[in-house]
């Protein structure tokens, strides 16, 4: 009963208020807090999303697998229209690895970390051979490999070397890049892009290529990922083609150390079994959830919170992005858990298909918001309130990035009054880049990316190292703290902020 009341009188506080921008009450910050810090369910939540889950790379059965169970996770904690929706079409289709086995057998034995290339084939069974470098600098180079590499193991040449860091792999932002952080950058010079304008490169490039169809080897070998950890990468593939070539990625140290001795003419041989499978499965997904308003006015108006839950095959995708995932269901859980009704309906969104071009909220966009084609706003896009992305891997909130969003800046000043005592402050008037809110944002919508401590995420993100270790539980719960206090502060609140006017 006090719980009702209690529910009853903030609303009728919020109704009385007249002018937007406001902060929430003390008494509800500190439940939020209470509800955060003392009946987390963060590291549960990051457990389900990394080792239970495994790996989620789109359209693959791991990844139908975890869309199940984050939308049976969603309805357990009393979420309302809890769904798999559509997002786009995906003509790669789904593809998962069976098994890798690869090692140096002359001139002496060494077992080597490595993975496959998302959509690449696999090995006819078990292969041994001696490896082939490839050594291509000019067109005439190519004939000298005709008709030698079928069924052959082809090392491809080095593209990328260690160099020492003398920085530490992990740390936390420090005041002076706060500040500047802070501080207004307008107008931002860019560096100019890189024109592929070296038509003997691309020309090279592209007989290689062909040179490959044609001969067919058994498997192609490349380096990518440092510390002996490969990097996780994909090949151009669409459902329904042949099946391309076995390829596979070792780190750049063993990938160097062969390369190395074959220059130096010592032959190599390797032991290789790489086993993957293909599903007709061409369609990226959404899971999607909320919390309803109860303002007759304001209920259809959308405050959004999310990351996205796919992930690259060769870790857990842990700091990219369960950890993104799990703040956003916490933060969504804490709401709920207080026994507040927003007056705007919360939704979370945990997207698909980011890793391939920020598919799912893409998808979403062109559903709900605008037609891209017509250059259209559709009728979600006057109800969009605002939406909060993390993705930048397990450090604590440090403030948000408001894409030169100058209206933005009252409303998180106000919101920003229930936080202070968390140490969240910062708000930027940069843009960031690289994932999610930018599907948003680049139509004009309130869509913000949080600041973050970097810790290591550059050093394992997109490789095996990417695990459940990477991630801070004291941080993410703080995480989750301040997401729920922003998204009931906007699904409270008398005003949204605008979008910035497209043209």
């Amino acid at each position: 009963m006090k719980n009702r009341v209690a529910v009853v009188l903030f609303f009728f506080w919020f109704s009385l208020t007249v002018v937007a921008q406001q902060s929430l009450p003390e008494e509800v910050v500190f439940k939020i807090k209470r509800e955060a810090f003392q009946q987390s369910q963060i590291e549960s939540l990051v457990f389900f999303l990394t080792d239970f889950a495994g790996p989620r790379l789109p359209a693959s059965r791991l990844g139908e697998r975890m869309e199940m169970s984050v939308k049976e996770k969603l309805i357990a904690f009393g979420f309302d229209n809890a769904r798999i929706e559509k997002a786009a079409d995906f003509p790669k289709g789904g593809w998962d690895n069976l098994k890798t086995y690869a090692a140096m057998t002359v001139p002496y034995y060494c077992p080597f970390m490595a993975t496959p290339k998302a959509w690449s084939g696999s090995t006819p069974g078990l292969i041994k051979g001696e490896v082939i470098m490839l050594n291509i600098k000019s067109l005439a180079d190519i004939d000298e490999y005709k008709d030698k590499l079928k069924n052959q193991i082809v090392l491809m040449p080095v593209t990328s070397r260690y160099e020492m860091s003398f920085t530490p792999f992990a740390s936390r932002q420090s005041d002076e890049r706060l500040k500047q952080l802070a501080i207004e950058s307008r107008p931002q010079t860019t560096t100019p892009r890189r024109e592929l304008s070296d038509t003997t490169y691309r020309e090279l490039q592209q007989n290689i290529q062909d040179l490959l169809k044609a001969e067919k080897p058994a498997v192609l070998i490349s380096g990518g990922g440092f510390f002996n950890v490969p990097m996780s990468m994909s090949v151009a593939y669409v459902s329904g083609d042949p099946e391309p070539i076995a390829e596979l990625v070792l780190p750049v140290e063993a990938h160097g150390r062969m390369v190395r001795l074959l220059e130096n003419h010592i032959p190599v041989t390797m032991e290789i079994e790489i086993r993957n499978v293909f599903y007709d499965n061409r369609v990226i997904n959404n899971v999607i959830a909320e919390i309803p308003g109860i303002d007759p006015k304001l209920k259809d108006e959308i405050v959004m919170i999310g990351g996205h839950l796919d992930s690259w095959h060769g870790g857990t995708g842990a700091a990219d992005n369960a950890s993104g995932c799990a703040v956003m269901m916490e933060a969504l859980r804490i709401i709920k858990a207080i026994g507040i009704k927003p007056r705007r309906t919360i939704r979370i969104a945990l997207w698909g298909g980011e890793e391939q071009g920020l598919v799912g909220s893409g998808g979403y966009m062109q559903d709900y918001l605008y037609n891209v084609d017509e250059k259209k706003t559709k009728k979600g896009y006057d109800q969009f309130a605002l939406y909060l992305n993390m993705d930048h891997g397990s450090g604590k909130f440090r403030g948000i990035y408001l894409e030169e969003n100058d209206m933005a800046f009252p409303f998180f000043k106000a919101w920003n009054k229930a936080l202070e005592t968390l140490g969240f402050g910062v708000l930027s008037p940069l843009k960031t880049k690289w994932t999610d809110h930018e599907t948003f944002s680049r139509i004009g919508l309130p869509a913000f990316q949080f600041i973050q401590d970097n810790l290591e995420y550059n050093r394992g993100y997109h490789t095996m190292m990417d695990t459940y270790e990477r991630l801070i539980i004291a941080d993410l719960q703080y995480n989750a703290a301040i997401t729920a206090c922003l998204a009931l502060s906007a699904a409270m609140d008398n005003g949204k902020i605008p979008p910035v006017p497209l043209f």
